[in-house]
């Protein structure tokens, strides 16, 4: 075919067949329908998009989790995020001093378990954690007073609590205010974050 420049310009004949095939495949790419754009795993699975509606976890809940999983180092670094999201709560604060009483962090604990209370005087779990950290002192007569009123806040629901409560009578009784001979206190974690001193022979 010649026009007008002169140049000649050969055009290759597609059957109608395969102009319909092509055009359908260009439909299917510009709907989704056959998806041919997305990029495949080697396994051949679809690989998934990110959840844009997904809600982010809350720090303190992560600091939470930790805690439960003894995990003590990496609670605190969440609840210190918590603080800086949600400011000095009781309940991290709590947190804060129960992940360093699970690690033996006794002066840190109660400063903390302290704050805490202050802010929430009747939380038992809080006060819990703050007689424990004074049975694991040696300040017998606070712990009891301190447990005594997480008891009676409880209603006497959590055995945790009534232990620890039992072991600061035991202590006040003790003249020596010392475990008998032979015994020795084990710090154990309890559900919900709550701890407990257990004396084994």
């Amino acid at each position: 075919m010649q026009f007008r420049n002169g140049r000649t310009h050969l055009f290759r004949l597609v059957s109608p067949t395969a102009a319909i095939s092509a055009l359908a495949l260009m439909a299917a790419c510009v709907s989704g329908q056959g998806q041919p754009l997305k990029p495949v795993s080697p396994n051949g699975v679809w690989a998934p998009g990110v959840d844009q509606r997904g809600e982010s976890v809350r720090a303190l809940d992560v600091g939470h989790r930790l805690l439960a999983a003894d995990q003590y180092e990496l609670a605190i670094e969440a609840f210190n995020r918590a603080a800086l999201e949600e400011g000095l709560t009781a309940e991290v604060l709590s947190g804060l001093g129960s992940a360093n009483l699970g690690l033996g962090r006794l002066g840190q604990a109660e400063t903390l378990l302290r704050q805490a209370v202050d802010k929430e005087p009747q939380w038992p779990e809080a006060l819990n954690n703050l007689g424990t950290v004074l049975l694991e002192k040696g300040e017998y007569a606070e712990a009891e007073q301190i447990l005594r009123r997480a008891y009676a806040l409880d209603n006497g629901q959590s055995d945790a609590i009534r232990d620890n409560l039992r072991l600061a009578l035991e202590n006040l009784d003790n003249t020596g205010h010392t475990a008998p001979t032979g015994d020795q206190n084990k710090l154990v974690r309890k559900g919900g974050g709550v701890f407990l001193i257990e004396t084994t022979p």
